[in-house]
Parts: structure tokens; sequence; C-alpha cells
């Protein structure tokens, strides 16, 4: 970077899920689907952080070399109020961070909190590593990280 703090990378995933988000009035820079999240992360152009719990990760699954940054711990989901100071920790607040959770809607509360932080480039990955429920009450039947068939292990 150069002198100042390019507060705004560009890319054409980006602009597009910023002006999403502008139009839409969201708190965050906005949301990028799991396939851009991937081939942004690929390129070099993002993170990748994971905001879900240790317990999620273990035996759910996570994606490979994402970083891990909980958002709420433990069987109660209670709110790390250290999370902004490890993700900047683990990624630095100039680093594009893409958050996934389970859904998409714990990593929007995460990406929120990021920007209020002072990160400029903090994006929600849209469906989550998992999914939304279907119509009856499952996950990974119709969207989501894994369904999409991208890159994931687990313990």
């Amino acid at each position: 970077m150069t002198d100042e703090v390019q507060e705004r990378i560009v890319h054409p995933v980006l602009e597009s899920a910023r002006a999403s988000a502008l139009a839409a009035q969201l708190p965050y820079a906005g949301g990028v689907t799991p396939a851009d999240a991937w081939a942004l992360v690929r390129s070099g152009d993002a993170v990748l952080v994971d905001v879900r719990s240790i317990e999620e990760r273990k035996f759910v699954g996570h994606v490979p070399e994402s970083i891990h940054v909980a958002w709420a711990t433990g069987t109660s989901l209670t709110r790390n109020p250290r999370f902004v100071r490890e993700l900047e920790a683990k990624t630095g607040k100039d680093a594009v961070v893409l958050l996934l959770c389970r859904s998409g809607n714990r990593s929007a509360h995460a990406a929120e909190a990021a920007t209020k932080a002072g990160f400029a480039n903090a994006f929600n990955v849209l469906e989550g590593f998992e999914g939304e429920l279907d119509v009856e009450q499952r996950r990974g039947t119709h969207n989501g990280w894994r369904f999409h068939g991208l890159p994931w292990v687990q313990d």
C-alpha cells in the first residue's frame, strides 16, 4: 500500500458487493457469494475468516487455511468480547476480510462490528458454510459453501 492507508480495494466482485450494500443500506462493505469468496481467496485478494465456534468448525467442517476468530463461543453462543481485537491481530484492518458463519447471519453481525471498528473491507459470505434452512428445516440442501462443492475438510 502507499503512504496512505488504502480504504477501498478495487475488484469487480467487491465493487459490485459495495454497490449492492450501499443500495440496501447495509452497515458493512457488502456480501459475496461462496464461489466469489473462494475465487478472491485463491487469487490472494482476500482473507477468509470463519466466525463460527470451535465446535462448529470441528464437528461440521471448515475451509482449509481459513482463519478462525469466533464471533460467539460455547454451546450458548456467548458473544466474544474480544472479536474485533482478535480479528485485527490476525488480519490487520486494511485487509479484505470475508466473514463466514453457518448461514450468513452471524457473519453479517461480525462484518458490521468490524466495520464500526474501522475495517473498511469487511464483507459477509452470503449463504454461509451450511446454507439457509429449507422448508423441512434442514441446511445444505439448496445453498451454502458445502452445497456449492467448494473446498472443505472435517476433523
